[in-house]
């Protein structure tokens, strides 16, 4: 029946769902009951789905915050030969490791003001002992006024048993810190690590444009089934939006909020003369011209597919169309193949 304590009797849900996050995409999404939301719920459909890729196809490795670094997810990862980077929480022995490494001089640079150092650490709940990377932030340093007044705010949440997101502070030589901690399995170096947990972090954008923008939050039945199959019509129309409109504008990604109105606010004309259809668009916006490169850059892109289609296949269209839109990403080269796509048929 799900759980939704102010509207009693109405069915609520959780999304739990999986993307690239530096691109953007979406790879699968299920609707739940509300109240298995713990990331736990969700392992066994990430599973199936890791399962059912072949291992050209399966990700280099899992990223994921701190309610997936558990040792049940560790264990997933490591059982498929997934490389991962989890952030984990703050237990007691995390604690404990950053009380005895604080005060160390072996810091290195990791971005974005943040210094890290690497350890091995074996939580009570693990089978084993594992690499982590502890990384550090100076915080900055409030007026006396107003760090009472901010450590007043913080007692009156504390006594309403209301939840927090303070992190763990250490002060060394007179600087108060703030502290990461990120269990790993890749071999990379300090700063590379801290970099791909910061990536991770792109993918809250994600949320917010599904929920807000293409109406991932509004609907709710009885049916949990029929929820699920519209939040995957939905995800797949993003997907495909993103691809359409990274074709013409491959530099970024172009949120529906901006971009919608700026490739669909138009008005077309259709004319047949000579067995030919010509489409004319008309646009409205104050950026029509810059719309107009975009939508002809895209048509004369899928002119030239649609001209070899018959020398390829459904899979080779599709690997010269993401590897023309994703091309920031590849740097030119086409998925799945050494040539790039100067060299290719479309």
């Amino acid at each position: 029946m799900g759980y939704n304590p102010t509207k009693p009797g109405r069915p609520s849900h959780v999304y739990h769902s999986y993307f690239v996050a530096n691109i953007r995409m979406l790879l699968e999404m299920e609707i739940q009951a509300g109240n298995p939301t713990a990331p736990s719920y969700a392992q066994p459909e990430l599973g199936a789905f890791l399962d059912g890729l072949s291992d050209r196809d399966r990700p280099v490795f899992l990223r994921g915050d701190s309610h997936w670094g558990t040792e049940k997810a560790l264990l997933g990862a490591e059982a498929r030969g997934l490389g991962y980077v989890f952030k984990l929480q703050q237990s007691g022995n995390v604690k404990k490791l950053m009380g005895q490494i604080f005060s160390q001089e072996d810091w290195v640079e990791a971005g974005q003001a943040w210094q890290g150092r690497e350890d091995v650490l074996q939580l009570s709940g693990w089978t084993k002992a594992r690499r982590v990377v502890v990384l550090r932030r100076p915080l900055r340093s409030k007026p006396a006024a107003e760090a009472e007044t901010v450590s007043k705010k913080k007692s009156k949440r504390k006594a309403a048993k209301q939840m927090t997101l303070d992190l763990p502070e250490l002060t060394y030589q007179g600087i108060q810190y703030e502290y990461a901690v990120l269990v790993t399995s890749l071999r990379d170096e300090v700063g590379t690590i801290a970099q791909h947990y910061r990536d991770r972090g792109d993918v809250e954008n994600n949320f917010d444009e599904l929920k807000n923008q293409w109406g991932w939050a509004g609907f709710t039945t009885q049916d949990r089934k029929r929820c699920q199959i519209m939040g995957r019509i939905i995800a797949l129309v993003y997907n495909w939006w993103t691809i359409f409109m990274r074709l013409g504008i491959p530099g970024k990604h172009a949120e529906a909020i901006t971009s919608r109105p700026l490739a669909l606010q138009g008005v077309a004309r259709q004319t047949r003369h000579g067995n030919q259809t010509t489409v004319e668009i008309t646009s409205m916006h104050a950026q029509a011209a810059q719309i107009a490169g975009a939508l002809t850059k895209v048509s004369a892109f899928l002119k030239r597919i649609k001209a070899t289609a018959e020398q390829l296949t459904q899979g080779e269209r599709w690997r010269l169309i993401l590897s023309a839109a994703f091309r920031q990403f590849l740097g030119g080269k086409v998925i799945g193949s050494p040539g790039r796509l100067a060299d290719a048929p479309a």
